[in-house]
């Protein structure tokens, strides 16, 4: 395949990456680089299947040119050429950091733009924004991307979660193994995408049992009770209230990544694993050290992608056998 969302490999495995919220670059250079930073952790830590993350095929589920023209109409602005900048400044400054202790709480506070104050309220907020009734307000009153994502009758929606879906079934039907990354917002919109291939008579025949190795959930939402009652199939009982197509679930939160509040799924989704509809849901919490325009930004996706634990993620899967023919197609 040709187009700009697409690095093909020669294996019988592909990653396919889901991005957040908001104005983001083309999808060739997004792309690009959130593929330099994963390959950057693995060849820190895991140097021996550097070969096998070349030959994985990475697909990206992109989307944010529906939500930049969304944001542009309510007089948002952008600006591209600066922005993929400041990205190759992130990718450039977390190469160097070292990979035993620079990951650590102590190195994290030092970062700059850090507030103690800002960083203590907030943690206190947090927690009761759910009971006070705040977080529906601010999701649904919010004029963003995602306010207009959480509507069920919004053509913006519909038309995101047509791209993700239709790209991770194009990548079941086509390799064997499937890896998704998805960030923030993103991993809203691929459990709807997964939650519909499972269940909605309408698309799930597109995958029949096919099923995702592993689901890398960075810096999600997924833990907050307004975001799961407005997800896919809350309103249903027993096996179709959730995805049946994942095998392992791998939740990662950073220290301070207030889209990720409330930092554990396991608790909120403990139902799949009674109902045996995955095998495993694990939550881990890290200290992201990215820093966006001189300021630290521990929801950066490039920190999260280059931690050690999500090297590890995804250097045990890619030494996982498949034990499986080649390929259908991977072109």
């Amino acid at each position: 395949m040709s187009d700009d969302t697409y690095i093909s490999g020669k294996s019988d495995r592909a990653i396919v990456f889901v991005h957040s919220r908001g104005f983001k670059p083309g999808p060739a250079g997004y792309l690009d680089v959130m593929v330099d930073s994963l390959t950057a952790g693995v060849e820190a830590d895991c140097p021996e299947s550097l070969e096998a993350l070349a030959d994985t095929t990475k697909r990206l589920a992109y989307y944010a040119d529906l939500s930049g023209e969304f944001l542009e109409q309510l007089g948002e602005i952008y600006d591209e050429k600066i922005d993929i900048s400041d990205l190759h400044n992130v990718a450039h400054e977390l190469k160097g950091i070292d990979r035993r202790r620079g990951f650590s709480v102590r190195r994290y506070d030092r970062l700059p733009g850090k507030s103690a104050i800002k960083e203590f309220l907030i943690s206190i907020i947090a927690p009761f924004m759910t009971v006070l009734g705040l977080g529906k307000k601010l999701i649904h009153g919010a004029k963003t991307d995602f306010g207009e994502y959480m509507r069920r009758d919004s053509e913006l929606r519909e038309a995101i979660l047509a791209r993700v879906r239709d790209t991770l079934a194009d990548a079941l039907n086509r390799y064997y193994r499937v890896a998704i990354v998805s960030h923030g917002i993103g991993a809203v919109v691929a459990y709807d995408a997964l939650w519909q291939l499972s269940h909605d008579p309408e698309y799930s025949a597109q995958c029949d049992d096919l099923k995702v190795d592993i689901w890398v959930t960075t810096g999600a939402p997924l833990g907050d009770s307004t975001v799961r009652h407005n997800l896919l199939g809350h309103d249903r009982k027993g096996r179709e209230r959730y995805p049946t197509n994942v095998l392992a679930w791998h939740n990662i939160a950073a220290e301070d990544d207030y889209v990720a509040y409330d930092n554990t799924v396991a608790d909120d989704f403990k139902a799949m694993l009674v109902q045996r509809q995955i095998s495993s849901i694990r939550d881990y919490h890290i200290y992201n050290m990215a820093i966006r325009y001189g300021r630290s930004n521990p929801h950066n996706m490039l920190g999260y992608l280059i931690h050690p634990r999500v090297s590890k993620i995804i250097t045990d899967w890619l030494t996982k056998v498949s034990g499986r023919p080649a390929p259908k197609s991977n072109v």
